[in-house]
């Protein structure tokens, strides 16, 4: 029994890169931060600023226009063997730092997109060169776990951040003071990377490198991945509604029976991080057990969550009772859909790409993450501002959008096995 034990968790945890875990624990560190901010954003600009749901949702959206140029630039500099990986979230941790710093001083709608509109240079900066780091650290029989190891850090500093934050509106009433620990996060981070990361863009050939053009030029006409990107963006913005409508919406459209308002802030707190640990203690297992599907079989198992997940969400708000119930089981759901996806969307797009243009490709991969924001942060806030019944409706919408992604990923199947 116990042999059998550790020859499963083994199976769990396969050899990882040594840097991996460093940078795992770099990213656990500044997820600390952003869990602070990440579900409290939406809550104090529109219910302390005074600011409307749909201003705040343009407003976080925004990020996503400068998130365009962040990862256009940061895919192109994380394949520079000028420049490189560590150098790009050198930079990115950095600019990050400052976007928390404004946001913190933020008290009107033109200083909160212009710390939004920081905040997305960061985040474009940084996804194409942590994504890159991880797979020129990854073998082909562990690439999932090791993608799994990262998301499980990321996971795992949200969960705290949100106790954190939970339990720090309580005792001192401020939301400000979350920016300002999620700009410390940051620079913790730049800390981990500037001590503890090396460069892990594998050497290339003369022969093999290829000009910043042609290589941007190749990926657009990789026609499998163009149809894996058009799939992804879907995630993407499923993904956006829990990190800025669903917070929102549980404080001011789930009613709890006792007081006929919506749930506390300690209650959503509670919510998320409920979400969080489940998506911890799910990531290794599911991932093990997805590794015997495709990439595609994966990514559709997660796209039938989500479609459940969006279906909890309305039941939750039709109920006369137990809607709480209701929610913590949506949000399980949804953690179920998330650790379905994210390993092994990462895993594809590494196998997609060639290793001197997986900058690139990830670059390309994460402008999804910002199209996806700059359509469902505005889309959830307009939403949001409507009467009820079409705010209830909503969530309809997208287990409508599931039968859509499911289509394009059985094509995505089909041309992959030609």
């Amino acid at each position: 029994m116990k042999l059998a034990s550790q020859s499963q968790l083994s199976s769990w945890l396969p050899s990882i890169h040594p840097q991996v875990w460093i940078f795992a624990i770099g990213r656990f560190l500044s997820e600390v931060g952003t869990g602070c901010t990440l579900f409290y954003a939406p809550i104090f600009f529109v219910n302390q600023l005074g600011l409307s749901a749909t201003s705040v949702g343009v407003a976080l959206g925004s990020a996503s226009i400068s998130g365009i140029v962040g990862r256009i630039a940061g895919g192109s500099l994380a394949d520079s063997e000028y420049w490189g990986r560590r150098r790009t979230l050198l930079l990115a941790t950095a600019i990050s730092a400052i976007a928390s710093l404004v946001l913190a001083a933020t008290d009107n709608f033109t200083s909160l997109v212009i710390g939004s509109l920081i905040s997305g240079l960061g985040i474009g900066f940084y996804w194409p060169a942590a994504e890159a780091v991880v797979a020129d650290a990854s073998q082909i029989d562990n690439r999932r776990e090791t993608f799994a190891i990262a998301r499980l850090a990321d996971n795992l500093g949200l969960a705290i951040g949100i106790l954190l934050a939970g339990f720090l509106i309580a005792i001192i009433g401020s939301y400000r003071w979350l920016f300002v620990i999620d700009a410390i996060s940051f620079m913790v981070f730049f800390g981990v990377v500037y001590l503890g990361i090396s460069e892990t863009e594998q050497q290339i050939e003369e022969s093999e490198k290829t000009e910043l053009f042609v290589s941007w030029m190749a990926v657009l006409r990789d026609r499998r991945f163009l149809v894996y990107i058009a799939v992804n963006i879907f995630f993407t913005i499923y993904i956006s509604q829990i990190h800025s409508t669903l917070p929102l919406y549980f404080k001011n459209f789930v009613l709890v029976e006792s007081t006929a308002k919506g749930f506390t802030e300690t209650t959503i707190s509670g919510l998320f991080a409920w979400h969080l640990v489940f998506a911890i203690i799910s990531q290794l297992p599911v991932t093990s057990i997805l590794k015997r599907c495709s990439h595609t079989l994966a990514l559709t198992v997660s796209a039938i969550f989500w479609a459940i997940g969006f279906g909890l969400i309305w039941f939750s708000t039709t109920v006369s009772s137990h809607h709480l119930l209701w929610v913590i089981l949506a949000l399980g759901v949804f953690a179920m859909a998330i650790v379905s996806y994210t390993p092994s969307a990462a895993s594809l797009v590494t196998e997609l790409a060639p290793k001197n243009q997986r900058g690139v490709y990830f670059s390309i991969n994460a402008l999804c993450w910002a199209v996806g924001s700059f359509i469902g942060h505005p889309l959830g806030g307009w939403a949001l501002d409507q009467p009820q019944i079409i705010t209830n409706s909503y969530w309809l919408g997208f287990i409508l959008s599931v039968a859509i992604a499911v289509v394009i990923l059985q094509y995505l199947n089909r041309i992959l096995t030609e």
